[in-house]
């Protein structure tokens, strides 16, 4: 199973692992509500786990102006 990092509002790729035994403890899932999971985390057919993060460029965008929360894309 590999873990793919992707930003929520550009779509960059932040990073994947190959998890073959790492605990949702292990990665702080289990800090997540289950509505936060359901949002953040995707399986995909292969069993590949896809997590929605923030990357930096989009995390400074989003505090300089906080209005882009209320769009879906952010285009940078």
């Amino acid at each position: 199973m590999a873990l793919h990092y992707r930003c929520r509002h550009c779509g960059t790729k932040l990073g994947s692992i190959e998890a073959h035994s790492l605990s949702t403890e292990q990665l702080g899932f289990n800090q997540l509500t289950d509505e936060e999971r359901q949002e953040m985390i995707v399986y995909d057919s292969e069993g590949d786990m896809h997590v929605k993060a923030i990357c930096e460029d989009c995390h400074e965008s989003l505090q300089r102006y906080p209005e882009l929360y209320e769009n879906d894309y952010i285009i940078h």
